[in-house]
């Protein structure tokens, strides 16, 4: 008896040592998921999973993981095939829904991104990934509609989300192809001026395939004297996450404007939920200035911060300018309040850059609190309200109270 187990011990010896030396299923998708993002070697990463998947086929994580490495490599068909028979061996696990219908988008078969999208917000209807998966394939549909009643109710389960948040911009701006504006800005000076100055602005937007374009008529009283001003702005996209500002102005009634002005910047969306942009402005009133501009953006949760410079080169010295600017969202993308801080005169203020026409470098502290909010989706409504001390002569400062309405309609 004691040598006839003996000898099965023997006999098994080769398969412990076997089993021992071949690695598991969960060990080979570590390996496979260290060389495909630590060494971004997919083909390596690929022959782990289909190694995995010898031993383990029902492994949906794998069998995800592997379409995932597929369209990493370029190999779309392959993608496919693996992403769909995971959702059809498993239609419960979100994941797979997830990558299925993220391969689908991105090669443009928008039904069946759908399709997964439906399937798996079946099992998981308050998934975040697949509500926004969704929402982008209906915008690219063009089904504007049906996607803004995503991305809100994405807004209703987390107001923070930014990506939901910056996805409604888009979808409202694309669903309202035209809008119309009218604002109005009053200015008080304690002693400065006698009289306060207004400014009244009327704009159209279309909003093409090529971006948003805008034209602009404003009208100021400064000075006991009247003018005009006229602008045309420009949103032209360029790639992905990537588009520019464009600006041309001119006046006839200089120096309540200047006589031309321009802008250009080019924006950059950023990972982390971060953007950025650099660029320049330029007026011309007596002579030619040029102002260079760049921020940096961020969305954090219900807040968005963004710090700006304005850096104007001259004969004798360096102007700078800075504001900091943040939103709390209360809901939507057009219901927040905000808040900025600002040193020096920017250019791309309109109710005061015509100040910047002067040969005493101004030295001005800014402070300025609104408002925005929408009713029925398409009528827009602002408010701000705002501080200004400043140095207009040495040694002589001003307080000045600025206040201004604005309301903007889509069809």
């Amino acid at each position: 008896m004691r040598l006839k187990r003996i000898f099965i011990v023997m006999m098994c010896l080769p398969v412990i040592a076997a089993a021992q030396s071949e690695p598991g299923a969960d060990e080979l998708l570590v390996q496979a998921r260290k060389t495909a993002f630590d060494q971004k070697n997919y083909p390596a990463a690929i022959r782990l999973c289909q190694q995995a998947l010898k031993g383990s086929p029902d492994y949906t994580d794998i069998r995800v993981f592997l379409g995932r490495l597929y369209f990493w490599n370029d190999q779309t068909d392959s993608a496919r095939s693996t992403l769909d028979q995971a959702v059809k061996g498993n239609p419960q696990h979100e994941d797979a829904a997830v990558a299925a219908a993220s391969v689908a988008f991105f090669t443009d078969k928008y039904d069946d991104c759908i399709s997964y999208c439906d399937g798996g917000l079946v099992h998981h209807p308050r998934s975040r990934d697949l509500l926004m998966q969704k929402a982008k394939c209906l915008t690219a549909m063009r089904r504007y509609r049906d996607a803004v009643i995503l991305t809100d109710t994405l807004l209703s389960l987390n107001k923070s989300d930014a990506d939901a948040r910056d996805l409604a911009f888009k979808i409202k701006d694309f669903r309202s192809a035209n809008k119309i504006g009218v604002s109005y800005d009053y200015t008080h000076f304690s002693k400065q001026f006698d009289d306060p100055w207004h400014l009244v602005s009327v704009d159209y937007t279309r909003q093409t395939s090529a971006g948003s374009f805008t034209g602009r008529i404003n009208h100021t009283n400064r000075f006991g004297e009247g003018g005009w001003q006229f602008e045309v702005d420009g949103y032209p996209s360029i790639a992905r996450n990537l588009y520019a500002y464009v600006n041309f102005g001119y006046s006839p009634d200089m120096p309540l404007f200047p006589k031309y002005r321009g802008g250009f910047s080019l924006y950059a969306s950023l990972p982390r939920s971060f953007e950025a942009d650099a660029g320049f402005r330029y007026l011309n009133f007596d002579s030619d200035t040029w102002i260079y501009t760049g921020s940096i953006g961020k969305y954090y949760k219900s807040w968005w911060f963004n710090l700006r410079a304005y850096i104007t080169p001259s004969n004798h010295r360096i102007s700078q300018s800075y504001s900091l600017t943040t939103r709390y969202y209360l809901g939507g993308a057009d219901h927040f309040i905000s808040a900025s801080v600002a040193s020096g005169i920017s250019p791309d203020d309109r109710t005061q850059s015509n100040l910047l026409n002067s040969s005493y470098k101004l030295t001005t502290r800014r402070a300025s609190a609104g408002y925005r909010f929408s009713h029925k989706k398409l009528n827009i409504f602002t408010f701000d309200i705002g501080y200004a001390n400043v140095e207009y002569l040495p040694k002589t400062r001003d307080n000045q109270i600025t206040g201004s309405v604005g309301y903007q309609r889509r069809f």
